[in-house]
């Protein structure tokens, strides 16, 4: 990690949905999902607003051999969003204990604020954690 992870980090991050970032898209396996109605998903929005804080924070650390991973998300996602419409996701550093840390979340779908809530990361160490979870497959005989 570099001296420059701090608090105050903002990062605002743009993408327009596709029909491929819907419910109905989100497990095709599940004949509920897929009678829903073409929205930006829930799982997609989440995606999207850990996508922001990875893009927020990778100038500040020692990308790619550190990395970052989801451990807590806290989110509301309290308006629909159709397919078309330009979501801007903003995220901030607000806090930064060691290697966790905790950002403030928000998205707007230029129409309304469709999401609001808090999202935590973890700096990890790529090749550490894959040799990890090499011997956690290994110990619980993992199989594709």
């Amino acid at each position: 990690m570099k001296d420059t992870l701090q608090p105050g980090i903002r990062y605002e991050h743009k993408f327009i949905v596709p029909i491929s970032k819907t419910v109905p898209a989100l497990y095709p396996e599940s004949a509920e999902f897929v009678a829903m109605p073409e929205v930006f998903a829930t799982g997609f929005l989440v995606g999207l607003l850990e996508w922001a804080c990875i893009k927020a924070i990778n100038p500040h650390i020692d990308w790619p051999d550190e990395q970052t991973v989801g451990t807590h998300i806290d989110v509301s996602h309290v308006a629909a969003t159709p397919p078309g419409l330009e979501v801007t996701a903003t995220v901030e550093l607000i806090a930064v204990d060691g290697r966790k840390l905790v950002f403030a979340v928000e998205a707007h779908d230029g129409v309304d604020l469709i999401s609001k809530g808090r999202h935590e990361r973890f700096v990890i160490n790529r090749e550490r954690f894959t040799a990890k979870l090499g011997e956690k497959m290994r110990d619980n005989s993992f199989q594709r």
